[in-house]
């Protein structure tokens, strides 16, 4: 698009409406990107962290990484899960499901 604007002669009529078209036309791929990229990952975003805001001892969870289990104990980012016969420690933002609810925006499968 640009290259077409370029290649205008100088002398033609019309040759600063091309620019209104031409920001005209980079503001409309902005507003796309806006509202079917940036504002859906920002909302899935502050879902995910009420998510976890809500998290409390007893919930069952699963990781990204696919571990299954249920939170025995809450530290700041660090959330303690028991899943069969170990105990681990998970970063809170590593939980994608709690209980049967999997978060906004996550791959699960």
């Amino acid at each position: 698009m640009l290259t077409l604007a370029l290649m205008q002669p100088q002398g033609a009529a019309g040759g600063g409406s091309s620019a209104a078209i031409l920001l005209f036309q980079i503001a409309a791929i902005g507003a796309v990107f806006y509202f079917l990229i940036i504002r859906p990952q920002g909302k899935s975003r502050k879902q995910h962290e009420q998510m976890l805001g809500a998290l409390k001892k007893g919930d069952e969870i699963v990781t990204s990484g696919g571990i299954i289990g249920e939170v025995t104990g809450i530290e700041d980012d660090r959330v303690t899960i028991e899943s069969g016969d170990s105990t681990l420690v998970v970063r809170r933002d590593r939980i994608v499901q709690i209980g049967g609810a999997p978060a906004p925006g996550a791959r699960t499968g």
